[in-house]
């Protein structure tokens, strides 16, 4: 039986190379220890930037208890012109590895690698969308210098009215940015060609569609705000609409309750 079990290991691990010793290590798991992770498009140099980027660690833990809110990052997050990259929620399998290598100069030693796992990350905001146009309030002076507009425009404390009677550059703002910050694919199409003395067909109940469907009256009563006179009382058809639908008891009190409040007005 050793020997059947020793041929049956032998041919499974037939064609696959043995470890080298040294290239192979086993570590414990951390389960208990759950992880979220931010896929940061930049170098980090300074933690504590980082984070405001991002809002804060608050702000961080808000949207991470909301899955469907997305991490905002703001390059600049002083500046309320500022327009946000997002990134997206997905889930993940990976895990957090620390690795310390520790050498020896002095003895010439070979470096010791000590490896850690400290958790397992199961959720990640991915940063896969473009970054939208930045608009900076700045001001183009006749000899080419650039003078920033914040001072002159943002409301820092309750000014008083000569702060809005001094002279302003005209700064107008972008009326929207992009909706979609994921590129999409557009396919150009040249216009449909016609013979030459084409003449295109004019509107007709024959070239529209949804002619046959039944109009939907919503018996509501319209008017301008010059009219002096208002409805004292609904269109006949509305009534016998309500008639028909309001089959529910608390229908029949709603009606009641409102027609007490219009009586004592």
């Amino acid at each position: 039986m050793e020997e059947e079990t020793t041929k049956a290991k032998m041919s499974e691990n037939a064609g696959v190379p043995a470890p080298v010793p040294g290239t192979v290590a086993v570590l414990p798991l951390r389960q208990d220890c759950r992880l979220v992770s931010v896929e940061y498009p930049g170098y980090v140099t300074n933690v504590d930037k980082m984070l405001e980027t991002l809002g804060g660690e608050q702000a961080v833990s808000k949207t991470y208890a909301d899955p469907s809110r997305r991490i905002e990052l703001n390059y600049r997050p002083r500046d309320p012109y500022c327009h946000p990259l997002c990134a997206n929620r997905f889930p993940s399998t990976s895990v957090l590895l620390r690795v310390q290598k520790r050498s020896r100069k002095r003895s010439g030693a070979d470096a010791r690698f000590h490896m850690e796992v400290l958790g397992v990350i199961g959720t990640c905001y991915k940063f896969q969308g473009m970054g939208d146009f930045q608009y900076l309030a700045v001001h183009t002076e006749a000899d080419g210098m650039q003078t920033s507009l914040y001072d002159k425009i943002l409301l820092r404390k309750p000014e008083k009215k000569e702060f809005f009677d001094k002279e302003v550059p005209l700064y107008i703002p972008p009326p929207i940015f992009s909706r979609l910050d994921n590129p999409v694919d557009y396919y150009y199409r040249p216009e449909v060609q016609h013979r030459e003395g084409y003449v295109p067909q004019t509107v007709s109940h024959e070239n529209l569609i949804g002619l046959s469907r039944a109009r939907r009256p919503h018996n509501a009563i319209f008017i301008a705000f010059e009219e002096k006179e208002v409805p004292s009382k609904p269109l006949e058809a509305a009534v016998q609409n309500w008639k028909r639908l309001c089959i529910h008891p608390s229908d029949s009190k709603m009606e009641r309750e409102m027609k007490e409040i219009q009586g004592d007005q």
